[in-house]
């Protein structure tokens, strides 16, 4: 098994190598370069920037996309093209930011400190995923109501997003997130009037795998603090700031 820093340097060699001039720039970023990262828990969230993203270039890198993905079990890399980073601030603002807040550029030059992110717009991206969760969360119990040994996987597997977003809601508050999940969790709470232990205890199966009581009382609680921090985030700005160019007239 390859060390993180092997891991990552194999694959800006394997993406410098098939993507040849047409590559930019590699960045790390996420937990690996804020330095919170934890082995067996953190993913390795990379975004490379190529100057063409045509099928045929893709072509190219798709073999090393998945040595990453199937072989290293890691998130495929995030592709745009330099421009399409800028514009896309707007609308992946949550992604964009964590860039900026914590990157590591690991080949070419850093495209992501001139970016400029519109916060009303994060705002929004943060409640659109919010309620997303809250969806798809449904849609699972309704499948297997009841049922732990199928709900248990479901509640692991979303926590990684949900703490991603407690963080940026955070930042949606106007504050700098703190470091550690326990504490972006007491945070998040304290802003948002949601559940510390309902998230407490998804944080404690992220880590261990373990689930321990009762899976309606959990995935319910759960649900009820995603729908509270969905709904101080609805009431934090009003809507008539969403708009990404203010109507002069209104």
């Amino acid at each position: 098994m390859l060390s993180t820093d092997a891991k990552l340097s194999e694959l800006v060699n394997r993406l410098k190598e098939f993507a040849a001039a047409n590559l930019e720039c590699v960045i790390l970023f996420g937990s690996a370069a804020r330095g919170d990262f934890r082995t067996g828990f953190s993913d390795l969230n990379v975004a490379c920037i190529l100057h063409s993203l045509s099928v045929e270039e893709l072509g190219r890198l798709a073999h090393v996309v998945k040595w990453w993905c199937v072989d290293q079990k890691e998130p495929a890399p995030l592709f745009f093209t330099r421009d399409e980073l800028h514009q896309a601030a707007d609308v992946f603002s949550i992604e964009i930011l964590d860039m900026k807040h914590g990157r590591r550029v690991l080949y070419g030059k850093d495209v992501v400190a001139e970016i400029e992110v519109p916060m009303n717009l994060h705002r929004v991206q943060i409640e659109h995923d919010l309620r997303t969760m809250i969806l798809k969360l449904r849609q699972q119990y309704l499948r297997a109501p009841g049922n732990a040994k199928e709900l248990t996987p479901v509640l692991r597997k979303s926590f990684s997003g949900v703490l991603t977003l407690l963080r940026h809601a955070v930042m949606a508050f106007g504050e700098e997130p703190p470091a550690t999940p326990h504490e972006i969790i007491a945070r998040a709470v304290a802003l948002t009037g949601s559940d510390t232990a309902a998230f407490n205890a998804l944080l404690k199966l992220r880590e261990t795998g373990e689930f321990h009581g009762e899976i309606v009382p959990a995935y319910g609680a759960y649900l009820n603090a995603l729908e509270k921090v969905s709904s101080a985030l609805d009431k934090h700005l009003p809507k008539r700031e969403w708009q990404r160019v203010k109507n002069a007239h209104s």
